[in-house]
This record gives C-alpha cells, structure tokens and sequence, in this order.
C-alpha cells in the first residue's frame, strides 16, 4: 500500500518532545496548510457580495459554516491518524472501480473549481498591485507550482512555516482593515441571528458553505496529519487525535475571523453607502480607498489576495496530488504530477477570461464555489461512514452523538443543494428556447448525480446487513461425520466462505481425515481493496473475515482438531491454487455455496480452471 504524500509521510517526529506546550507545537502545522483553503479567494468573492448585498444578515452562515468545517476537518484528520489512509485511498479500498472512478472525477471538478478560484484571485491580486494583466496574472501563477516543489523538498516543516506567514499577513492586512472601515458592532451581532432574506441570499449563503467547508480540505488534510510520526499505541494515537483538534481548532478560528473581516469589511463600506451590487474584486479595491479615505486600504487588500491565492494554491496542488494518487493509484514524478494538477486549473482561467474578459471573473468566483459546494456530499458521506466503522476505525470510531451530528451536517448541505439544482433547472426550463434538449441531457445528469448520491449513502448499510444474514458464527455449524477405521489422507485443505456450505465441507474433510489429519482452513479476501492492494488492505470485511477465522479454528481446536489457517487476497481462481501448490496438501474440499466469486469458481469454466491449476485432488460437496 502506497503511502499517502509518501516523500513527507511520518517525516515529522514527535515522540522526543515531552514537555506540553512543545509537545503541541511538533503537531501543529496540518491545519494552518487546510485553513488558507477556507480564506481563499472564492471566499473573498462571495464574502464581498453577500456584505454588499445584505449587509451584516449572513455573518450567521459563515459561523455555521465555521463549525460546520471543524467536526469534519476533525473526522478528516482523525480518519488519516487512525487508518493511516488518506479518504481517497478509504474511498478506494472501500467502493467499486467505476464508482470510484466517478467519484475521482468529481473530486478533480471540485479541485479545478477551487483551483480556478485560487488562480483567478491571485491573478487579480497581482494586477490590482503591480498592473500585469490578467492573462499574464494567470501565468505568473504557474511559478507557484515550483516554489511548491522547492518547499516540499525542503520538508513539510518549511512548506507549514511559510504558509503561517503567508496566513499572518491576510490577518494582520484584515486587522487593520477592520480599523480603517469601523464596522457597527451590534449590527454584526444581530447578524448572528439565522435569516435568508430571498432566494439571492440562499444562492450567496450555499456559495458561502461551499467556499468554507471545502471537498479537497477533506483530501488533504486526512493526508497531511500523517506527516506526524508518533507512538501507534492507543494512548500515543488518542494523544495525537487531542493536539490535531487543537491545531484545527485554532487554525480554523482564524480562518473564520478572515472571512468575518471580508463580509463585514464590505458591509461596512459598501452596503452601508448603498452599493449593493459590488461583486467583483477588483471594483471592491477601486472603492475602498474613497470610501475609507486611505491609500493603505486597497494596497493591503490587494497584498492579502495575493497571499491568499499563493497559498491557496500551493495546498491545492497538493490535494490534486492526493486525491489522484488515491483514487487511481498513479504513481508518477511528482514533479510532473503537479504540473498536470495546475494545468487542470490553469487552462480553464485562462480560456475563460480569452473568451468573457476580465468583467466575470466575480461571477465566476462564486460559481466556483457553488460547484464546491454541490461536490460536498460525495466527500462528506463517505467519510462519516468511514470514521463511524468500528472496524476500520480500531475502537477510535467516532460517538453516536458526533455521527447524529454530522449526519444532520451532511443533511443541510445535500438539501441545500438539491433545492439550489432544482431552482437552476426549473429556472433554465422555463427560459430556453428549447426546453427539449435540456430535459434529455440536464435532468438525466442531475438523477444520475442523485442516484449515485443515494448509493454512496445507503450502500455501507446494505453491506452491513448482508454481513449479519450470513452464517458468520462458527457455533451455529452442526458437525456430523462418520469416523472412518483408516485414514490415508493426512493434510486436508478446507476452503471456507463463512456460509452454510461451510458445514458440508468440513463434515466430508473430517470425515476423510479423522482426527489424526492436519487441516488447513483457507479463505479468499474478494473485495476491491483485496484485488487492488493484497495483503497490504485495511477494510472492513478483511477484518470481520480474519476474526471469523480465528473463530473457526479456536472451536474446532477445541474439539480435538489439528486446524491451522490461512487468509487470502484477491480472485479465488488465482489465490487458491497458489496457496495450494505452495502447501503440502493431500487434497482440496469445497462447499458449492456462499459468495458469487466462490460461485463462480464451482459452477462452468472456473472451476475447471482451479481444477488444472492445482495438483491435487479437488472434492467439491454439495
């Protein structure tokens, strides 16, 4: 199994530092990395348009978002601490080839969405400072990728270093932002109270959500906690869950204050002097020097936006790393790996402002993050299926309470969205010229989205009662067989599914062996993990699959058998005869029942194939 950002992966030791405070500060640094993406500058756009159109109304939505983004950043790095899997490489290991394919694909939509953003802000930064165009703005960009690959070679401690910099100076430009502007204080506590003035709002508050709590954070930073080398005992892994929430919790926090600062800088200046259609960045920088009657305003402005698209940038690339290596298992130079990750947004920035010119970049900021924002569930649901697995969580699995929760979380932004889909298609129905061509390719998308939704919602549950209808307790076998005087077989293999078929096999094997033969209980792992990754997996139904055979072989012990066992992974057809040509075996028994993979190998061509691959007798027992 490939380790999640293997080149920095556990480079950061911890176990030396044993005072407290130093103890906290060798942790912190992952999520300061995950915070610039919830101070990017998508948020800045929908933060300017939401405080010029509505005043201080939707500062609630940035604090619901807020810790909205700390339980799941928080599931995040506790799924990368506990798994030592990043949520790509989960999802992988847990969902099918093609669903993992799409879910791939939407992941790399999100990121080209955020990139977009990032590469679009920074680019307005560089132009509202320095005069470069916006085309060469976008192209400066490309540099970024570099600095990345200088830092990183540098190690992840250099590359967190600069980042908190880099988020110092957005703080401390928005600090004396906040003293130019002299926002009405009891204005921003009314807009505390939850309230969506009109639909534009709820378009604003979804575009909102969607720049703070971000798909690809949740990537990157079940990732970046594994930078962190420290005890794996459940004291040193419980340790490091408490001092990754601190990091979060702190660097979340700022990330909050930043955004407040860019909705109220807007509502302090433009919505109370009656500008409320102020979008773009760039007309927000032109009017704040009138408005607040120093030079110093914009030119912070513009420094911030820069800082934040350069680091928004960097720790997007890295996510793009993550999420292809995760979910393809392409393993490729990282250099070139980052250069096709910053493509993938440089491209489309630099076709759409060729095409639309510099006036929609605004526009184009908030829809990126309303494509985040509908890109959320397909992260979001796996992740709380995967830290509420007791299995895959080692006893770390998160409380009933944080799943009830999260899954309200998961809820309110599914429902967010569906109402935000709805309202598009209706509204383009009922304006296109030709309704048709929309209704056949639209709205079968928008279904197969919401299938695939549901599937990734209900099909950890299904797997779950499934595993309970099956004869998984060895105590429910009812072993009867005949004794025999003489027994010529001595080393008997017993291929075992863990269904009723089980008991057949085993009767005939004692039967053919007595008590004096030595028994080897073989069973083939089949999931997808299994497939791709071999003994190397870590899921759900190999752990349940290795307990049950421990199982097995403790009763059977037990009642005088000399039972030994052996765990496989991948296709039956190839494992089995493997193992049996490698063992020193008298014959091979097998039940006709169970799994479809067994299925397939007892019944047609397979079993034929087994039956050539081995070179001992095969006794199959209906």
């Amino acid at each position: 199994m490939t380790k999640s950002l293997e080149e920095v992966n556990q480079s950061v030791a911890t176990e030396h530092k044993k005072t407290g405070f130093r103890k906290i500060l060798a942790f912190l640094g992952p999520a300061y990395l995950v915070s610039v993406g919830y101070m990017d500058p998508g948020n800045w756009a929908t933060d300017i348009a939401g405080g010029s159109q509505f005043g201080y109304t939707l500062v609630w939505v940035l604090l619901m978002s807020n810790l909205m983004a700390l339980l799941l950043q928080s599931l995040s790095a506790r799924l990368g601490i506990v798994t030592q899997r990043d949520l790509a490489q989960a999802s992988r290991e847990t969902y099918s080839k093609y669903i993992n394919y799409i879910l791939y694909f939407l992941a790399e939509i999100a990121i080209a969405a955020c990139d977009l953003a990032e590469v679009l802000g920074m680019a307005i930064g560089i132009n509202l400072l320095f005069g470069i165009p916006l085309l060469e703005g976008v192209l400066i960009t490309v540099l970024d990728t570099f600095l990345l690959l200088f830092l990183i070679n540098k190690g992840i401690r250099k590359m967190e270093a600069f980042i908190i910099v880099l988020v110092a100076i957005i703080g401390f430009s928005f600090i004396f932002e906040m003293i130019f502007a002299q926002p009405e204080v009891p204005k921003i506590l009314a807009g505390l109270i939850p309230s969506i003035p009109n639909s534009a709002a709820l378009y604003i508050a979804i575009g909102i959500i969607g720049a703070t709590v971000m798909p690809h954070n949740l990537y990157l930073h079940s990732s970046l906690v594994q930078t962190r080398k420290f005890d794996r005992t459940p004291a040193g892994i419980k340790q490091a869950l408490k001092y990754n929430l601190i990091d979060s919790t702190i660097a979340l926090n700022l990330a909050f204050f930043v955004n407040a600062a860019i909705l109220i800088l807007a509502a302090a200046t433009f919505h109370k002097n009656g500008m409320f259609e102020v979008a773009e960045i760039q007309d927000a920088h032109q009017f704040l020097e009138p408005l607040l009657g120093t030079k110093w305003a914009p030119i912070l402005f513009a420094v911030a936006l820069i800082a934040a698209g350069q680091s928004s940038t960097v720790t997007g690339t890295l996510a793009g790393q993550i999420v292809m290596e995760g979910y393809l298992h392409l393993r490729i130079q990282p250099w070139v790996r980052r250069i096709i990750t910053r493509l993938i947004a440089i491209v489309p920035a630099l076709i759409v402002i060729y095409i639309y010119g510099e006036s929609v970049t605004g526009k184009l900021l908030i829809l990126s993050q309303v494509i985040l924002s509908l890109q959320l569930g397909f992260a979001i649901i796996p992740l709380i299926h995967f830290v509420s697995d007791k299995s895959k969580m080692n006893g770390f699995h998160i409380s009933k309470t944080t799943q009830v929760v999260s899954w309200i979380i998961a809820a309110i932004i599914v429902s967010l969205n569906a109402k935000l889909v709805y309202d598009e298609i209706t509204s383009w129905l009922e304006s296109s010229n030709h309704p048709t061509v929309l209704w056949l390719t639209v709205v079968p998308l928008a279904f197969a989205f919401a299938g695939l939704l549901l599937y990734i919602v209900f099909k950890p549950f299904i797997a779950k009662a499934k595993a309970k209808t099956i004869n998984h307790s060895p105590h429910n076998l009812k072993l009867k067989f005949t004794p025999k005087e003489s027994h010529a077989v001595k080393n008997i293999a017993i291929s075992v599914d863990f269904s009723n078929a089980d008991e057949a096999a085993l009767n005939r094997a004692f039967e053919l062996g007595g008590m004096d033969a030595k028994y080897t209980l073989i069973h083939i792992v089949e999931t997808v993990g299994a497939l791709m990754y071999g003994v190397n997996v870590h899921d759900h139904e190999t752990t349940i699959d290795e307990k049950l055979l421990l199982e097995y072989k403790k009763m059977l012990s037990e009642k005088g058998f000399n039972i030994e066992t052996k765990l496989g992974f991948g296709k039956p057809n190839k494992v089995i005869p493997k193992i049996i040509n490698e063992g020193n075996f008298d014959i091979l028994v097998m039940g006709t029942h169970g799994h479809t993979g067994l299925k397939d190998i007892l019944f047609g061509t397979t079993v034929d194939k087994l039956r050539h691959k081995i070179s001992i007798p095969l006794l199959i027992v209906k």
